[in-house]
């Protein structure tokens, strides 16, 4: 029957095919237990949304979440972790999550795969006085209601500055945040994963681990590559994580290919950079779409690869560093988790 078809009608049948195919390899991407809730695993506190007005950015304030590990001691500095995008991080109850970033930490922390760290999701900023912008959700997903595009994809310190300055001082208020810089991740996916990376290219005096997935490094984030091979490595370990059929289309332009417009082949591009200039880097290249399903499923992965070599205590004569971390008072009684995730 295709024949009888208009060519146009027959090319945009093919087109459409083809990208409920590519959409389909999203599904081969599952979560695994370590994304889910289990009894007996001390579950940290998700506090929030909190507003945090900016200086930095005018007019404009954005809702963060706070997770507070249930291992937490206020004696202790804790490690920091910032997800650009927060509320699809933080989410652990809605049918559209896809990180359950809280469960994960819970997880990871209980046997000591990861340091004992804060999470902090934090959305991109809107005017609250303007009735065409308002905060950021599954429903209208940040560029469309917010500052998201001009906050997230521009290479300049602003946005470091905003979480450095504004944000920061006011979780050091209530939490004992480790200094260290090499104790501070920040996370993000698309947009938001260029951001993330800027704020650690940056600032590297203040943040020194990224996830970045699906990465937005084309337009003018396209120079990203070349930067980092004429500036001096900075101290920074990068996780990328990007799918084959990542917006590929996006490299078509008045049908020539242009591979600055292709997510995918940016990514590459980023990888090679780091290479080359020997950064601390890890990948892993999927058959996914612009979409979270890759990386929430390896979130755990990743989180373990990016805080592998966290100082630990290793004495031959104390076993206290090498049974599972739970707090001390703890029973899980007090701490019955809610259902696991459906995926």
């Amino acid at each position: 029957m295709l024949k009888f078809l208009p060519c146009c009608l027959l090319s945009l049948w093919l087109t459409g095919m083809a990208a409920f195919a590519a959409a389909g390899t999203d599904n081969t991407y599952l979560l695994g237990p370590d994304s889910a809730s289990h009894p007996g695993v001390p579950k940290g506190k998700v506090i929030g949304p909190t507003a945090l007005p900016s200086n930095i950015f005018t007019n404009t304030t954005r809702d963060y979440w706070v997770y507070v590990p249930a291992q937490y001691n206020p004696t202790n500095p804790a490690c920091l972790m910032v997800f650009q995008d927060g509320f699809a991080y933080v989410d652990t109850t809605t049918a559209n999550a896809e990180f359950f970033v809280p469960y994960v930490f819970d997880n990871l922390i209980y046997r000591r795969e990861m340091p004992v760290t804060i999470g902090v999701f934090i959305n991109a900023g809107h005017n609250p006085n303007n009735p065409n912008q308002k905060e950021p959700s599954y429903a209208d997903w940040g560029d469309r209601v917010a500052n998201r595009g001009s906050e997230y994809n521009t290479m300049d310190d602003k946005y470091a500055r905003m979480i450095i300055e504004e944000l920061m001082p006011v979780l050091a208020k209530q939490y004992n945040i480790s200094p260290d810089p090499e104790n501070h991740g920040i996370v993000g996916a698309s947009s938001g994963a260029i951001c993330a990376f800027t704020v650690a290219w940056q600032r590297p005096d203040q943040f020194r681990k990224v996830i970045s997935s699906i990465g937005t490094f084309t337009g003018r984030g396209a120079a990203y590559p070349d930067m980092i091979r004429t500036n001096a490595p900075k101290p920074i370990r990068v996780f990328l994580c990007d799918g084959v059929n990542d917006m590929a289309n996006r490299g078509i332009r008045n049908g020539q290919y242009d591979p600055t417009r292709d997510w995918h082949a940016q990514n590459i591009r980023m990888m090679e950079a780091f290479t080359a200039q020997k950064y601390d880097v890890n990948f892993v290249w999927g058959i996914g779409t612009h979409s979270h399903r890759q990386a929430g499923a390896i979130m755990p992965e990743m989180l373990r690869w990016l805080w592998r070599d966290y100082p630990r205590i290793d004495d031959p004569k104390d076993n206290s560093n090498r049974v599972l971390f739970v707090p001390p008072g703890y029973t899980p009684e007090t701490n019955a988790p809610p259902a696991n995730p459906s995926r």
